[in-house]
């Protein structure tokens, strides 16, 4: 019997739903500094600080973030390997940044 190269396994009964893997994105490389941007836009008027340029894995990424999150006291997320934090406060950001041995900018307005 042939088979089709547009039939793909769906399920399994030894393990279950069958999901593709993700190929890993490796992190981008920047040139050393963290910069900590305000942006608003999409998100109807309301504030949050995007740390791009931190050069780590999605898992460290993740880490960090919710290590950041709490010492601001406020929700946030990891997209597209940049961390947002929903505050405005990009100094205390900066400094809990410099704490962890990393060179940061306050970028943007």
């Amino acid at each position: 019997m042939k088979s089709d190269p547009n039939v793909s396994l769906v399920y399994s009964t030894d393990i279950g739903r069958i999901t593709e893997e993700k190929a890993t994105q490796s992190a981008p490389t920047g040139d050393g500094i963290v910069r900590i941007h305000k942006d608003s836009k999409g998100r109807k008027g309301k504030g949050v600080s995007v740390i791009k340029g931190l050069g780590l894995a999605e898992k460290e990424l993740k880490a960090l973030a919710q290590k950041l999150k709490k010492q601001c006291g406020c929700g946030g997320t990891v997209k597209d390997f940049c961390i947002e934090v929903q505050t405005d406060n990009r100094e205390q950001l900066k400094t809990l940044l410099e704490k962890l041995g990393y060179t940061v900018k306050l970028a943007g307005g």
